[in-house]
């Protein structure tokens, strides 16, 4: 089975809910804590490339950190910003899966990570709040 991971935050429904797409698309991802275990910077660069990101894509302006920081100011160089989210995880927007069909953030719609789930159609599964999601079967290609 293809390697997949997936940044995590067991305290967010978004993430919760794609971490239960994956494994019921018959995946056991590698599962990184990122509020336990940041990223490093050279992975959040990373990261943020694959996915086609900018990093303030990667930030969650609802945190009532990004507010306290005043992080939505121009002043604030990338290279800074990625040292912010390294001292403040909470920051990270999430979840972020990683498979060998691509890099993609799984937000706002969990059921974003059928776009590079490397499996064939998944049966149709219930999100948390009752919500069914269908796959179409369509993948991204490398």
């Amino acid at each position: 089975m293809p390697e997949v991971t997936i940044y995590h935050n067991p305290g967010c429904g978004t993430s919760r809910n794609t971490l239960a797409i994956i494994r019921h698309a018959g995946i056991e991802p590698q599962v990184i804590e990122y509020l336990k275990t940041p990223p490093t910077k050279a992975q959040l660069c990373k990261l943020v490339a694959d996915a086609g990101l900018s990093v303030r894509d990667l930030l969650r302006t609802k945190e009532p950190l990004f507010a306290e920081l005043r992080l939505a100011e121009s002043r604030w160089s990338d290279d800074q910003l990625l040292d912010i989210i390294g001292q403040h995880p909470i920051l990270m927007n999430r979840p972020i899966v990683v498979t060998p069909l691509g890099t993609k953030l799984c937000r706002p719609r969990s059921e974003a990570v059928l776009e590079i789930l490397p499996v064939p159609k998944v049966s149709p599964f219930t999100k948390e709040d009752g919500e069914q999601v269908i796959d179409t079967g369509e993948r991204r290609g490398k």
